[in-house]
């Protein structure tokens, strides 16, 4: 591992469709800590998220992704989660027909019920209430969101990136998926959480600010809430660098 780091992003640059996305962003992300990513809709925050993960059409113009010492800039999703990076969709994944259980399965190095119900404990869902439940229109885009996290939880990723995991999620549960993010980083695996929510931020070991595609800057969680809410919240001249709504099967 160099320098004691899992993820560092160098100088990273992404452009699409003659539109600057990413400008110059750096940081680092340590084994078992909580990177929180904070910004509003529209600033880039999901494009990195489709570029650390290695999404088609989103390989940097400039700069370079490590990932454990390794320079993974132009591997394929496939590759990058073989090595134990995995990616959580705001818009939560479609698996119609499928039961969650089969769901979780699908991840999972050696499936077994046990950790499949520990996986949904995990986020607050009953086991004997969703475990045969067939993930179809019947489910509420919460409970979709919360059988993706617990499979993302079930995997046992080295680091999990999280785009807006809150999406969906009303007020009373922030707490269960805050708990979560904590039990994945306690566990062993690092999370980089993407939220424009300032109240998410307090999971976090680490937060940085973004806009317009570049951090602005990174420091102490609390820091960068007072600094999000007194400047970045009521400020009407953000730059988007996203397509309205960021979601990656839209562009």
């Amino acid at each position: 591992m160099q320098n004691g780091y899992l993820l560092r992003v160098e100088n990273l640059h992404l452009q699409r469709q003659e539109k600057k996305i990413l400008r110059g962003v750096t940081f680092e992300i340590a084994p078992w800590q909580v990177f929180a990513l904070l910004g509003r809709n529209g600033s880039g925050k999901s494009s990195l998220a489709y570029t650390l993960m290695g999404c088609a059409g989103y390989t940097p113009s400039e700069g370079r992704i490590l990932f454990n010492g390794q320079d993974i800039t132009h591997l394929s999703i496939t590759e990058r989660a073989r090595l134990g990076i995995t990616l959580a969709w705001q818009e939560p994944a479609r698996f119609e027909g499928l039961k969650v259980k089969d769901y979780l399965a699908l991840g999972m190095k050696e499936p077994s019920r046990e950790k499949m119900e520990a996986a949904l404990n995990a986020v607050a869902l009953s086991p004997l209430s969703y475990l045969e439940r067939t993930v179809n229109d019947a489910l509420s885009g919460g409970e979709r969101k919360r059988i993706e996290l617990a499979a993302v939880y079930a995997m046992r990723p080295r680091l999990a990136i999280l785009d807006e995991p809150d999406s969906g999620i009303d007020v009373l549960s922030l707490d269960d998926i805050a708990r979560l993010i904590r039990r994945l980083a306690a566990e062993g695996t690092a999370v980089l959480l993407i939220t424009h929510r300032n109240e998410m931020v307090s999971v976090a070991d680490v937060a940085a600010l973004m806009c317009a595609g570049e951090i602005l800057r990174i420091g102490e969680p609390q820091e960068m809430r007072d600094y999000y809410a007194s400047r970045c919240q009521p400020c009407i001249t953000v730059e988007a660098v996203e397509p309205p709504g960021g979601e990656y099967e839209r562009l």
